[in-house]
């Protein structure tokens, strides 16, 4: 009556998990993540932890599923056999729990997940998917896991309510409604500054306008990302209160520095952005560093060079060479590969909300997120599709249609070799019509 799980048939896994995991697995990926996460790990064994290699592939899961939060990852993979087999859990395995995913998260620290980013960038570089040599940035803003109506004085720590119910005294209001505090609140000038207010369950996210028009607490993403191939480059995180010319030189170096950490074939000569990161300082940043700017110019009129002589030779030459061929060209690249890294990563990818507090550990997860968009760059390259939800619909490849036969042929082989261990069909110990009627 008993049958070991081991001789259970096995359902066909997912065809991209699969070649996903056949990649992985070639180029040593649990060697590596266990190498890395060793110093995190206690000598003598407790409480059974979460492998390194299950840990990076259940983030990757968030990214290629679209889950936003760690409560979504565990109960998917508990839920898909599929999923179970990606992340190496047997039949009789408990899936990890979302507490376990988070103890994890906090324990390895942010260097052992920029490790990962550049393992994935160093598989790119071996395929020639990454050149590094012309790059593109730009930045969108991440809504915070925080609400405005929490916010307090930096000064006082008093609420919003209890603030304009001061104020309110003050102007002569004893007891005043919530209408009357409204009209109060609609008086004055810079109702909500970051100088003065602040989120006291994540002191990073700050106030600022989201693209649909609301006031909300947000962080700001920077991408860098190579206009030759469409690869992620680096990936910076800031409050959103941080302007575009603030934060260009920070992403730059960044994004330098990876690509040689992941040894890449050219290093950075050519950067690319739009409007908003034109400044006289920034060209001459940019100048003094070595680069080629291609920063779109907003129409200032006639400029006097009277107060910054040393911006005008940088002025002028990006302003050529955004207005000649190339510069449009690449132009026309940035706004199709960057915008195109932000749709995955944080609209289909699960991020465009963060359900995590401080900027350590939206950064982790945002650095596997970028490493997963990396791994779809190759999987696209290798299965024709670099994402999972890109079968659906689609004609299968050469690659898919093999890989999709040859697990076929292996659950109908384990069936088959079941049925011969039976040498007899075990009598029903329930009558038919009952188990009809109980399961009508």
């Amino acid at each position: 009556m008993w049958i070991p799980t081991t001789e259970l048939p096995v359902s066909p896994g997912h065809p991209f998990y699969v070649r996903l995991n056949a990649i992985l697995d070639e180029a040593g990926f649990d060697r590596f993540a266990e190498a890395q996460c060793q110093a995190f790990y206690a000598p003598v064994m407790g409480r059974p932890s979460l492998p390194p290699g299950r840990y990076f592939r259940l983030l990757l899961l968030g990214y290629f599923e679209g889950l936003d939060s760690e409560r979504g990852i565990a109960w998917r993979a508990a839920d898909s056999l599929a999923v179970r087999t990606f992340v190496g859990l047997g039949l009789d395995a408990a899936a990890p729990d979302h507490s376990t995913i988070s103890r994890t998260r906090r324990l390895i620290d942010l260097e052992t997940h920029r490790a990962v980013f550049t393992w994935v960038q160093e598989r790119l570089v071996e395929t020639g998917l990454l050149k590094g040599r012309t790059v593109a940035i730009d930045a969108t803003t991440l809504e915070a896991n925080a609400a405005m109506r929490s916010i307090v004085r930096r000064d006082t720590g008093e609420s919003y309510q209890e603030f304009l119910t001061r104020l309110a005294a003050a102007s002569g209001i004893k007891t005043p409604t919530r209408e009357a505090l409204a009209r109060l609140d609609r008086r004055r000038k810079k109702r909500t500054s970051n100088k003065d207010w602040q989120n006291p369950s994540d002191p990073d996210a700050k106030i600022t306008k989201m693209k649909d028009g609301r006031t909300h607490p947000a962080h700001k993403a920077e991408h860098a990302v190579d206009l030759d191939t469409g690869a992620l480059v680096a990936v910076t995180l800031q409050g959103a209160d941080v302007g575009d010319t603030t934060s260009l030189i920070e992403t730059a170096v960044m994004a330098a520095e990876q690509l040689e950490a992941a040894a890449a074939p050219t290093a950075l000569v050519e950067l690319v952005a739009d409007r908003g990161y034109h400044s006289n300082q920034i060209l001459v940043d940019l100048d003094t560093l070595g680069l080629r700017s291609y920063v779109a110019e907003p129409d200032r009129g006639r400029r006097c060079w009277t107060q910054a002589p040393e911006a005008q030779a940088p002025v002028y030459g990006n302003r050529r060479r955004v207005g000649g061929a190339r510069g449009r060209r690449l132009m026309r690249r940035r706004g199709q590969f960057v915008e195109r890294s932000f749709a995955h990563v944080y609209d289909t990818g699960g991020m465009r909300r963060t359900h995590l507090r401080g900027h350590a550990n939206i950064l982790k997860r945002l650095l596997v997120h970028a490493g997963a968009f990396n791994l779809g760059i190759l999987m696209r390259a290798a299965f024709g599709r670099g994402t999972p939800r890109g079968l659906q619909g689609r004609q299968f490849e050469a690659g898919g249609l093999e890989i999709t036969f040859g697990m076929l042929v292996d659950g109908l082989w384990a069936i088959t070799t079941r049925l011969w261990r039976s040498p007899q069909p075990l009598p029903p110990v329930l009558s038919p019509s009952w188990a009809v009627v109980r399961v009508c």
